[in-house]
């Protein structure tokens, strides 16, 4: 089993920025890839920012040059910077992690509320 403990988000204004954070535990010496799902009213979860166990990273189109994903395998952490945050990045944000290639893992989320 897998545990992911996000922290941070909160509200912040249009133009500001936000950290936002997971901690994972438990089995976790097979992690393939870590990154952040967000998810706001009435859309489909979507894939933010994530990376891979290489170090390469992918973003999505929304939020490429504002965002910034880093990790820290030594304290197994991750990490979302946001920048320059927009009323539509308003969302739940997902810690998430593959395993093996296979298992999905999902943290409770954190609500990020960014005000115009």
């Amino acid at each position: 089993q897998v545990q992911l403990v996000e922290s941070g988000g909160g509200l912040v204004q249009a133009g500001g920025s936000l950290r936002v954070s997971c901690a994972a535990s438990g089995s976790i010496s097979s992690i393939n890839a870590m990154g952040w799902y967000r998810q706001a009213p009435g859309k489909q979860r979507e894939l933010v920012a994530a990376m891979r166990s290489g170090g390469s990273t992918e973003y999505a189109d929304s939020v490429k040059g504002r965002f910034t994903i880093s990790r820290d395998n030594a304290k197994n952490t991750m990490c979302l910077q946001m920048n320059s945050l927009k009323p539509e990045d308003t969302a739940v944000y997902y810690c998430w992690t593959l395993i093996s290639g296979w298992y999905n893992y999902w943290g409770q989320g954190t609500q990020v509320t960014v005000s115009s």
